[in-house]
């Protein structure tokens, strides 16, 4: 087995840091066995072992045809009706953590 003597030091987001850690004590696996294990299948591969791919952007109003803007406007009244909203502070803090 070789001698683990190498550091990796990485900057990642404390809450993503927190559940991932959290999954990994349950799984009784440490993050070092993991971030190794990932630099293994990299070597092995040749690749990152996972899809990178860019979310597709959401169409703006002009991009769209009445029928495809009728059904996301039927969409979020449904959603409405079915009182499945939430406050748009909930939305707005969501979407600034994604910033």
């Amino acid at each position: 087995m070789a001698i683990k003597t190498a550091n990796v030091l990485a900057r990642v987001e404390p809450d993503i840091k927190e559940k991932a850690e959290s999954i990994m004590a349950k799984l009784g696996v440490p993050a070092s066995v993991v971030i190794n294990m990932l630099y293994k299948q990299i070597v092995m591969t040749k690749s990152i072992p996972f899809s990178l791919s860019l979310p597709a952007a959401p169409l703006a109003l002009d991009e769209m045809d009445a029928a495809a803007f009728d059904a996301i406007m039927q969409k979020g009244l449904d959603e409405a009706r079915a009182d499945r909203s939430r406050p748009a502070s909930e939305v707005f803090k969501e979407l600034r953590r994604g910033l």
